[in-house]
């Protein structure tokens, strides 16, 4: 039987070896906490390679993403799916081994890491929803929701804020089944981290409420086997336990030194590190007895086994909640979601009331949630202003368990990076606010939503200039078309009450990728429309205000602006003008759609436009075309009453009138 270091050996080389094939890397981080790993995977973690998405599996993650090949080389070794030609294309094109760990690509992945900080916080998230879970689920004597999450990490995590939104929050909700691994090797990209890091990390964390296990010897097995012991033994409190290593353990002359952080060892060091491991197969090369000491597959499968046999149990015990939970962790939504969710939209519509679209938002939530028990929500220290909450919400806590509600408090990063945590573990869409503005401090977790394919729906409001008297600072102008740009972003900025319904409805039913919900301060009107108008919100535009024969111009609008772009329309009506107004409140939406109902809304005949939104008005040029016009924002706001600002800006009657009877003139 090969020995733990015989068996850590093994990642440190093929991590090596896959680098040094690339010509591209990081090998430091993974041979540096090979021990560490070995350990954990072989001794602690719960996992079934044969079923990589088992409900109860416990959860890892990489969070100092850049060392990628360490979890691969474990994925590959333990016997996940993964074969050793795709370690050989590690960094290649279309392999399940990228760069840095994609959610998505090799089975066992839990999250994509890379930038730095946003594992942890995932991982966060991720303990967060067991915790939910299991204070939903979970009866006496059956406990169906019970796994832990593990999170590596090192300097560079620790130095991003994210990481202590993220773990400022655990600490507090008491997240006593994530246990962080922290990779204290004293070298970061730059060289030694002295002269840029000289925090005292666990008087951080105890500061934070965590379990702290300090000075472990990253390199000594039956020292980290006893500080996970020690970590899984309190109950209460998230742990952090301190290794101390050496980057690049086993390269003779580059270990200890940023030389082997980011680039390959080099066919001479890789050479003199197998001599001084003592590893003597050559490249790609595992012995059969290696295998051996890391196959999971046998322990794995029993593992899922026992749990199965448990949960039968429980099924038994508890047939509806056993169908809930297994609907949940499946991702299917209630059968009757649809029916219910357009039985509420037509309530929405018959009401016809005027408000601002962030109440709208919350009466969507109230209207919504008793169908969605998955349905998790939360905002940034904002929740009377998002208007999150609902007379339903249940706020979590470190004792309150079974919560439907998070004060994530003012951490906009660590919000959105927790929601895809969350969404990544499964049996939740989690959903929270912020203002529109401060969407610029969660930006990458945002970004990551969308690369990753999950479903988090991010709630913004006070949409523009109309949030008034708090100034440029606080007033949005270029991010709802940055946000759309995104690619996988879908963006909703409804006109009324009836369109943030249906906007709701779209997030909730969107399943592969995020969400932004973009919702105004001020009340807008309620628009009139027939039941096909109603039906053609959810295609992301159509036609809301219309004129007999050929439109001789079209106002494309959305939002608050909406209702400027009908009164406008009116105007020129009185005026002999045919016009046609179409309310798009998701772009992207829309675009999807068949170029026959495209053009059907907006006709290439018809080359007269004008578009007006409150933000920068480049975006728009891709509908009104050279020959059209916008009319958006393009420098900051001032600080005024809402009304003042937009006449200021331009956004009003006249000036949309004026506007389209010049390009009218122009054909």
């Amino acid at each position: 039987m090969p020995s733990r270091r015989d068996l850590a050996n093994a990642v440190r080389i093929l991590s090596a070896d896959a680098v040094q094939k690339a010509k591209s890397g990081h090998p430091g981080a993974p041979m540096g906490m090979a021990d560490i790993a070995e350990v954990l995977w072989n001794d602690f973690l719960k996992h079934n390679p044969a079923n990589p998405k088992w409900a109860d599996r416990d959860r890892f993650v990489l969070s100092n993403g850049h060392g990628s090949m360490l979890v691969y080389s474990l994925l590959h070794l333990s016997g996940y799916d993964l074969s050793m030609d795709e370690i050989k294309r590690f960094r290649q094109l279309h392999s399940k081994t990228p760069g840095h760990p994609e959610y998505g690509y090799a089975p066992g992945v839990e999250t994509t890491t890379g930038p730095l900080g946003q594992g942890i916080t995932n991982a966060v998230g991720m303990a967060l929803a067991e915790k939910v879970l299991a204070g939903t689920f979970n009866r006496d004597g059956h406990h169906i929701v019970d796994h832990y999450t593990y999170v590596f990490l090192g300097d560079g995590c620790l130095m991003e804020g994210i990481s202590h939104e993220a773990c400022s929050l655990a600490g507090t909700l008491g997240l006593g089944k994530l246990i962080a691994f922290y990779d204290d090797n004293g070298i970061s990209i730059d060289g030694h981290v002295e002269g840029w890091f000289t925090d005292d990390t666990p008087k951080r964390f105890e500061a934070y409420g965590w379990h702290v296990v300090r000075n472990v010897d990253g390199h000594d097995s039956e020292a980290i086997r006893k500080a996970i012991m020690e970590a899984r033994s309190v109950n209460d409190k998230p742990s952090m336990i301190c290794c101390k290593t050496v980057i690049g353990f086993g390269a003779p002359n580059l270990c200890g030194s940023h030389d082997c952080h980011g680039a390959p060892l080099g066919d001479e060091e890789l050479k003199a590190t197998r001599a001084n491991l003592e590893w003597k197969y050559e490249p790609f090369v595992i012995p059969d007895e290696i295998y051996a000491g890391w196959s999971a597959k046998d322990k794995g499968n029993k593992a899922e086994s026992a749990w199965r046999d448990k949960f039968a149990k429980y099924q038994a015990a508890f047939p509806d909640l056993a169908a809930e939970f297994q609907r949940r962790m499946k991702g299917d939504l209630p059968k009757d979601w649809a029916a219910k969710a357009w039985d509420f939209i037509n309530t929405v519509n018959s009401k016809g009331e005027t408000i601002a679209t962030r109440k709208a938002s919350q009466n969507a939530i109230t209207g919504y949630a008793p169908l969605l028990p998955e349905l998790i929500g939360g905002s940034a220290d904002l929740a009377g202003s998002n208007l999150t909450m609902y007379s339903g919400s249940k706020p979590v806590s470190r004792t309150v368990s079974d919560g439907n509600y998070i004060y994530y408090g003012v951490r906009e990063f660590g919000m959105s990076a927790i929601m895809n945590g969350m969404s990544l573990h499964g049996g939740f869409i989690p959903y929270g606010g912020t203002f529109l503005m401060f969407s610029e401090y969660a930006r990458n977790a945002v970004r990551m939503a969308a690369l990753m394919k999950v479903q988090s729906i991010f709630v913004y409001t006070h949409d523009s200039i109309g949030l008034g008297e708090d100034g440029p600072t606080h007033q949005p102008v270029e991010q709802v078309a940055t946000l759309r740009y995104i690619p996988n972003m879908s963006l909703w900025r409804p006109c009324d009450a009836v369109e943030s319904a249906v906007a709701w409805k779209y997030a909730v039913d969107r399943r592969k990728g995020p969400a932004a919900l973009i919702f105004s301060r001020q009340n807008l009107k309620h628009q009139t429309r027939t039941d096909a108008q109603l039906k053609n919100i959810a295609r992301g535009g159509y036609t809301l205000v219309d004129c007999d024969g050929t439109p001789q111009a079209i106002l494309i609008a959305t939002g608050s602006e909406v209702q400027l772009a009908v009164d406008a329309a009116k105007v020129l009506s009185e005026k002999g003008r045919k016009v046609r107004v179409v309310s798009m409140p998701a772009t992207d939406v829309f675009d999807a759609q068949d170029a026959a109902y495209r053009e059907s809304v907006l006709p290439k005949n018809v080359r007269a436009r004008v578009a007006v939104e409150a933000g920068v008005s480049e975006y728009w040029r891709r509908y009104v075309g050279l020959d059209g016009a916008v009319i958006g924002m393009d420098s900051f706001g001032e600080s005024a009453p809402a009304g003042d600002l937009f006449k200021h800006f331009g956004f009003t009657v006249e000036k949309v009138v004026e506007a389209t009877e010049a390009v009218m003139g122009q054909r």
